[in-house]
C-alpha cells in the first residue's frame, strides 16, 4: 500500500496551507478581485493543485521519477489545502478581526450601539482600545508600529474556543464516515475532480508517462479551455470596456415585477453537479423554482412575515427560514435513526463493550465519541463566559450542529460547490424565545456567534468530510490524517490574523472589502440593536412553519424510502428557498438535462467519456480566477471579479 503521510507531504501541505492566506486575501482584499476560498471547492486550492500536479510534478518526474510525489501524498497536500481554506476566508478569517472591534468603532447615537451593545459584551472577547480599533478600520499613521498586543488576548480566547468546535464537527465526520460511505454510497461529487487529477493510469510497454491520464483527455481540455477563454475574457474586459465580455447572468421580471428569475451560468456547478445522482440535482432546480414561485405569489397577494430574522439564509422570507428549520430537524433525524446500528456500535465501543474495527477511520471511535462530549462541554462553557446561560447556549449548539451536518450532507450528496442553510442557528433560538424573554447579555452574545456561525459557505466540517472520501483508498498512517486537517487549520488561522493585520493597518479596513469590514461586521448588532429596541415574543408562525417544514420533508422522505419511482429527493427541499439556489437552479437545470440526455440515448459508458469535459468546466475556469490574481496583483487592478459563484 502506498505511504501518504511522508515528511514532504506535510510541509508542502503547510506551506500551502499558509500560502492561501495571503494568496487569497491578496486578492480579495487588496485587488477588491476573485474570492478563492468562499466555496467548499476553493478556487486558491484547486489552482493550487493544478499547478502542483501538471508543472511542479510532471517537472520532478523528468528529473527523477523518485522526486515526484505520489498520487497519496499530493492528495494529502490538497487536503491540507482545502481545510486551510474553509477557515481562511468566508468561514472565519474575514469575519473575525472586523466583527470583534465593530462594536468599538461603529457605534454612535444613531444606531445606539454604546447603550444598547457595548456594556453587555464580555470585553475580553473583543478589542476597545480606540486608538487600535480606529487604525485598524483607517489605517496606521506614518511612523506607528502595529498594536499586536491589544489584539492577542481577545484572540488567546477565540481561536482555542474555535479549535475545540471544529474538532467537534470533525469528530461527528468521522463517526459518520462508514455510513455514509460505506452504507449509503454517498457519491461525493466534489471529490472526484483532485481523484482523477493524480489518478496513474497504466502505460504502454517502452513509453514513459509524466502526466497523469486525466491531462491526457482531449474532452477535459474542451471543457477546460471553454471555462479558461469565458473567464479570460471577463477579466480583459475589465481592463479593456471594448473586450467584449460573456454575459454569464440574465433575468427576467415575473409576478407584477416583484420577482426576479435569474438565469446564470456557472461552470463550476455545471461541471460539479453533473456528477450528482439525477433525481438529487433534479430536485434541486425543481423545488427552487415552486419556491420562486410561491414567493411570487406571497409578494403579489401581500403574505408575508414582518419577524425579524436577520440578514442570512431566506432574509425577507420568515416563513421559508422556519419551513427549511423543520426540514433540517426531520433530515437529521432520518439520518441517525438509519444510522442507529452503526451509532450503536459506536457506543460500545466508546465505553469497551466491544472492539469495533475503526482501524479505517482517522481518529478511533472512542477517541471520537468522547472527544466530541469533552468538546462539546468545553464549547457550551466558552459560550456561558460569552454571555449565553445553559439552557440558550445548548439549543444555539445544537441548531448549530445541525445546521453544519445537513449542509455538509448536501454537499457531499449533491456537489453543490456553494450553499447556505435557510436560516442561522441564533436567529432560530431569537425566534423560539422572543427577545423579550432573553437577558440582554445573551441576546449581545448572540451577535459574537455570526464570527463562526452565520455566513455558512464554507466551514471545516464539510472540508473534513471530502478529506475523508479523498483518502478512502489509502489505508497506511490514516491516524495522522487527523493531525494534518488539525494543523493545516491551525497554521492558516494564525497566518491570517497575521495577514489580516498587516493589510488592515496598512491600507486601513475601510478600503478593502467592504463587505467584510463595513457590511458583515456591523449586521449582527444591527440586528441584536434593533430586538433590543423592539422586543419580540415566541414566534408562534414560526413554530407553526417549523412543524410543516417537518412533516412535509418526513413525508417526502417516507415516499422516496418506499416507493422506487418517487421523483424528488428531499435534499431539495431543505435549501430550494435559500438566495444562492435562486441563482444557481438554471446551471444546476443545465447539468440535469445533459446528464438525462447522455445516459438516456448513450448509456453509463457515454456518460463516464462525458464526464471529463464537465471536471474541465470548474478546472478552467477556477485556474483562470486563479491566474489573473496574480496578474491583477502586478498590474495593481482593483475590481477584477472572474470568479464569485
Amino acid at each position: 500500500m502506498e505511504q501518504v503521510f511522508t515528511f514532504r507531504s506535510f510541509l508542502t501541505g503547510l506551506i500551502l496551507s499558509i500560502f492561501i492566506a495571503f494568496y487569497d486575501h491578496v486578492s480579495v482584499d487588496i485587488n477588491s478581485g476573485s474570492y478563492l476560498a468562499i466555496d467548499h471547492m476553493p478556487v486558491a486550492a484547486i489552482t493550487l493543485f493544478f499547478f502542483l500536479v501538471f508543472f511542479v510534478n510532471t517537472l520532478l518526474k523528468r528529473i527523477k521519477r523518485t522526486l515526484a510525489f505520489r498520487p497519496g501524498e499530493m492528495l494529502l497536500v490538497y487536503c491540507m489545502m482545502l481545510v486551510a481554506c474553509s477557515v481562511t476566508e468566508m468561514g472565519l478569517g474575514s469575519q473575525i478581526l472586523p466583527l470583534i472591534s465593530a462594536p468599538s468603532y461603529y457605534a454612535n447615537p444613531q444606531n445606539e450601539w454604546n447603550t444598547l451593545i457595548v456594556p453587555h459584551l464580555r470585553k475580553s472577547l473583543i478589542v476597545t482600545d480606540p486608538d487600535a480599533v480606529t487604525y485598524f478600520f483607517e489605517g496606521l499613521p506614518k511612523g506607528m508600529s502595529i498594536p499586536w498586543g491589544v489584539w492577542i488576548k481577545p484572540l488567546s480566547l477565540w481561536i482555542p474556543f474555535l479549535l475545540v468546535f471544529y474538532f467537534c464537527t470533525i469528530c461527528i465526520a468521522v463517526m459518520l464516515r462508514k455510513q455514509w460511505m460505506d452504507r449509503e454510497k454517498l457519491v461525493y461529487p466534489l471529490t472526484i475532480l483532485p481523484t482523477e487529477m493524480v489518478k496513474e493510469q497504466p502505460g504502454q510497454p517502452g513509453k514513459k508517462s509524466y502526466l497523469p491520464g486525466f491531462f491526457k483527455n482531449p474532452l477535459m481540455w474542451l471543457g477546460f479551455g471553454i471555462a479558461f477563454v469565458v473567464g479570460t475574457m471577463v477579466a480583459l474586459h475589465a481592463y479593456n470596456n471594448m473586450i467584449p465580455a460573456p454575459r454569464l447572468q440574465q433575468s427576467i421580471s415575473a409576478f407584477r415585477g416583484t420577482q426576479n428569475i435569474i438565469f446564470r451560468v456557472s461552470f463550476p456547478v455545471i461541471g460539479f453537479v453533473y456528477l450528482a445522482n439525477l433525481e438529487v440535482s433534479f430536485s434541486l432546480w425543481f423545488f427552487n423554482l415552486i419556491f420562486q414561485i410561491i414567493k411570487g405569489v406571497f409578494n403579489i397577494t401581500g403574505i408575508s412575515s414582518t419577524e425579524n430574522i436577520g440578514i442570512y439564509g431566506c432574509s425577507g422570507y420568515a416563513i421559508f427560514a422556519h419551513l427549511g428549520t423543520g426540514a433540517m430537524i426531520a433530515m437529521v433525524a432520518y439520518s441517525l435513526y438509519i444510522a442507529r446500528s452503526h451509532f450503536r456500535d459506536i457506543w460500545k465501543s466508546a465505553i469497551g463493550k466491544a472492539n469495533i474495527d475503526d482501524s479505517n477511520e482517522i481518529l478511533s471511535y472512542r477517541t471520537a465519541f468522547w472527544g466530541f462530549v469533552i468538546g462539546s462541554i468545553f464549547v457550551l462553557g466558552w459560550l456561558m463566559y460569552s454571555g449565553l446561560n445553559l439552557t440558550i447556549g445548548f439549543v444555539f449548539y445544537l441548531f448549530a450542529l445541525i445546521i453544519f451536518l445537513v449542509l455538509t450532507r448536501i454537499v457531499c450528496e449533491a456537489g453543490i460547490p456553494t450553499l447556505v442553510a435557510t436560516i442561522i442557528s441564533s436567529s432560530i433560538v431569537i425566534s423560539m424565545w422572543g427577545s423579550k424573554h432573553m437577558p440582554v447579555t445573551a441576546l449581545v452574545a448572540l451577535g459574537l456567534t455570526y464570527v463562526y456561525s452565520a455566513d455558512l459557505r464554507t466551514f471545516p466540517m464539510a472540508a473534513s468530510s471530502m478529506s475523508l472520501k479523498i483518502m478512502d483508498q489509502f489505508s497506511r498512517r490514516k491516524r495522522y490524517l487527523f493531525w494534518a486537517i488539525m494543523t493545516a487549520i491551525l497554521v492558516n488561522i494564525i497566518a491570517t490574523m497575521f495577514f489580516m493585520l498587516k493589510i488592515s493597518y496598512k491600507y486601513g479596513g475601510i478600503n478593502l472589502n467592504s463587505w467584510f469590514f463595513k457590511g458583515g461586521p456591523q449586521a449582527p448588532f444591527d440586528y441584536i440593536a434593533d430586538l433590543i429596541k423592539n422586543p419580540t415574543d415566541s414566534n408562534k408562525i414560526g413554530w407553526l412553519c417549523r412543524g410543516i417544514g417537518l412533516v412535509v420533508m418526513s413525508g417526502i422522505m417516507f415516499m422516496r424510502q418506499q416507493f422506487l419511482w418517487w421523483p424528488l429527493h428531499p435534499i431539495g427541499f431543505v435549501i430550494g428557498p435559500v438566495w444562492l439556489m435562486d441563482s444557481l437552479w438554471f446551471s444546476i437545470f443545465i447539468a440535469w438535462l445533459i446528464k438525462k440526455i447522455i445516459l438516456k440515448y448513450g448509456g453509463a459508458r457515454a456518460y463516464e467519456k462525458s464526464k471529463y469535459f464537465f471536471l474541465g468546466l470548474p478546472l478552467g475556469y477556477y485556474t483562470c480566477a486563479g491566474i489573473w490574481v496574480f496578474i491583477d496583483f502586478i498590474a495593481k487592478k482593483h475590481g477584477n471579479v472572474v470568479f464569485w459563484i
